[in-house]
């Protein structure tokens, strides 16, 4: 395809709308997988007929369910750093640092946050039922999920010396302070569990990650709440890849038309140029040499006369001196 080619702008719009429309649709493809799951899931109660249920499935196991129960510590729970009345199975310690960095681009300060320090305790917790019995939360730490609620947060700004500000401007670098955070799963909440249901060596009914692929889930939110979350996932992913597809689309269309106008054009001058010849020799101008008039275009002096100005009928310059 003589002609037709790319510019960089559209080279690079057209990669970039592909990559992201792809991510967008990989993304979409997981999420939507979820809520399938999720909408098969069936929502148990953890009572004295749950440990049956599983004896009775081919397995001994339940491969993506959905319990609620209350949390309860096994062993001795743990205390909050900050507030010692309060007790939790999971704890997590952060120390960031939030900075400002110069974006040459945008010619503005971004903030950045830095992990300078964390920690993660946790000890054995179950989930208490109605009729209290109790199924054990295996490997808390990998599921996914707002499973931990934040009890302790406070910024301390930074103090800097003049030799600090100096080297900032020098680097592009700007600390705010440090962000001091401590999240726990307290004693007593309610958590909803999404995984598989397993029944232990020792007899203990138990929560652990789901061995077919699916999400281990936990949340502080009851199932609905979940599912919503999901569904609001996967629309969001699918209009970012049909947003994006569209504009890849857009900048072919536009390539393409560019393409099919540039071609048209030159067929409408080879024409044109055919036309001319035609008349020229309907007029008697290809007579002898020494009768032939000077056929040389008037602007450039160079190029024969080939286009004929409408609607006065002159003939006096080149299609190239026109165009122009």
């Amino acid at each position: 395809m003589a002609g037709f080619s790319l510019t960089a702008t559209e080279l690079l719009l057209t990669g970039a709308s592909l990559a992201v429309s792809g991510f967008c649709y990989y993304m979409y493809r997981r999420s939507r997988a979820k809520v399938e799951h999720l909408n098969r899931a069936p929502i148990l109660p953890i009572d004295e007929n749950l440990r049956n249920l599983i004896i009775d499935t081919p397995g001994e196991s339940l491969q993506y369910v959905v319990i609620e129960g209350t949390v309860k510590s096994i062993d001795e729970p743990l205390r909050s750093l900050f507030f010692k009345d309060t007790l939790g199975v999971l704890q997590r310690f952060m120390l960031q640092e939030p900075r400002l960095q110069w974006n040459s681009l945008s010619l503005k300060w971004d903030v950045i946050d830095r992990v300078v320090y964390q920690r993660a305790s946790m000890v054995p917790f179950v989930l208490v039922g109605s009729d209290e019995t109790t199924v054990r939360v295996q490997e808390p730490f990998h599921a996914s999920g707002d499973y931990m609620e934040t009890v302790h947060e406070k910024f301390y700004h930074s103090v800097c010396t003049f030799g600090d500000i100096i080297g900032q401007c020098l680097s592009g670098v700007k600390p705010k302070g440090f962000l001091e955070i401590e999240k726990m799963l307290k004693v007593g909440t309610t958590l909803t569990g999404v995984g598989e249901l397993i029944i232990d060596k020792d007899g203990t009914l138990s929560l652990r990650a789901p061995t077919n692929g699916a999400e281990y889930l936990l949340s502080l939110r009851d199932f609905s709440h979940v599912k919503e979350k999901a569904l609001s996932s996967t629309f969001w992913w699918k209009f970012g890849f049909g947003v994006c597809a569209l504009a890849g689309v857009a900048v072919l269309f536009w390539v393409g038309f560019r393409f099919y106008r540039r071609r048209r054009q030159e067929q409408e001058r080879r024409e044109f140029e055919r036309l001319m010849g035609e008349a020229l020799n309907a007029t008697g101008l290809k007579d002898g040499q020494d009768n032939q008039p000077d056929n040389t275009c008037v602007i450039c002096l160079n190029q024969p006369r080939n286009c004929v100005l409408l609607y006065c009928g002159h003939v006096c310059c080149c299609f190239r001196c026109y165009q122009a």
